[in-house]
């Protein structure tokens, strides 16, 4: 449950920048249990009685806390040569998946009521908080299962400024996207911002590269890793800088409508 991100117009060409960005959830793990899904709807593998404490359980979790790797679960919708695993699961089978890096930058407890208890975890894109719940139990040696998750954050975007269900069948749309819409040029702000001068937005509207100062923007990060900005800070397009000869070039990879020049290359 929880924060549900929607894109609209030209924002959705920008979705996976927000699918990598840093989550927020709140959750709740049950211990002394094992399911094939690490959540309570799985089937259950073990059980085992739950004989640790308060204490045990927060030093369990500090070692899950900053980089790691983690092995992605069966039941997800990742795909092993073209096939969602949670599809080859299904079938009984359980193929290997390679372990990816991932970063909690944050587990705070919230309340214990053993077997239970409810959590917040800050953490990077791609995380499973399922596994994550897993892990603790097989720290603990009694096993865990998710009982409950509920997503608070996925930067920028955060709950507080949702619209509730019943208010988006409620109210118009211009009344739902003028209380609760984003727009573009603040939701990308999670991106390093490269600022191009009136000829630079002129030649990157054309579809060309542009000569550009990076400043602190990454070199060679990825084809949406820096956003490309007018002067007046609005967003005109996503976009890679590479090394030249001659110095740094924006290539740009999604330009937005309103930037495009007529003229333009085919």
């Amino acid at each position: 449950s929880g924060l549900l991100v929607v894109a609209l117009g030209a924002a959705t060409r920008c979705s996976t920048v927000w699918q990598g960005g840093e989550k927020t959830y709140e959750a709740v793990l049950q211990l002394g249990i094992v399911t094939d899904s690490q959540d309570l709807q799985g089937a259950v593998l073990a059980t085992a009685p739950v004989e640790v404490d308060e204490a045990a359980v927060r030093a369990a979790s500090l070692g899950l806390v900053g980089e790691t790797e983690q092995v992605p679960p069966m039941v997800s919708a990742l795909k092993h040569k073209g096939e969602r695993l949670y599809a080859i699961a299904r079938r009984g089978e359980t193929v290997d998946r390679p372990a990816r890096r991932i970063t909690v930058h944050e587990w705070r407890w919230l309340e214990f009521d053993l077997p239970r208890a409810r959590f917040v975890v800050r953490c990077s894109g791609g995380t499973y908080i399922r596994t994550l719940a897993h892990d603790l139990g097989e720290r603990l040696g009694c096993g865990a299962a998710l009982a409950s998750l509920r997503r608070l954050g996925s930067a920028p975007f955060e709950l507080g400024r949702a619209c509730a269900w019943d208010d988006l069948a409620a109210l118009e749309p211009a009344e739902s996207l003028s209380r609760h819409g984003i727009g573009l040029d603040e939701a990308l702000c999670v991106l390093p911002a490269v600022t191009l001068d009136a000829a630079g937005a002129e030649s990157l509207g054309r579809g060309q590269c542009v000569r550009v100062r990076p400043g602190s923007a990454p070199i060679a990060a990825g084809e949406r890793s820096v956003v490309l900005r007018d002067e007046a800070g609005r967003a005109l397009a996503l976009g890679e800088l590479r090394s030249q000869p001659e110095g740094v070039a924006a290539f740009p990879q999604v330009v937005f409508p309103w930037a495009v020049r007529e003229g333009r290359p085919a």
